[in-house]
């Protein structure tokens, strides 16, 4: 039972990641350094992308509480 509640939780994971938006330049400025990796910028995320962000970040929380229950069971 919880083994197919965590893949379902997983799946849903993977597709909700894929679904946001980027918030980078892209591979380019990954291997080039332009404009630099400012992961603690004060940017709002509005609309569908906050409740994307929001899920994601449930979705998260709830994949490691399941794998710690399967782990303690």
């Amino acid at each position: 039972m919880l083994n197919a509640l965590l893949m379902i939780v997983s799946a849903m994971l993977i597709i909700l990641t894929l679904l946001q938006g980027g918030k980078s330049d892209g591979i380019s400025g990954a291997f080039t350094g332009n404009g630099g990796l400012n992961l603690f910028a004060n940017t709002k995320e509005r609309g569908s992308e906050k409740v994307i962000s929001n899920i994601t970040l449930v979705l998260g929380i709830v994949f490691f509480a399941l794998v710690i229950a399967i782990r303690l069971v």
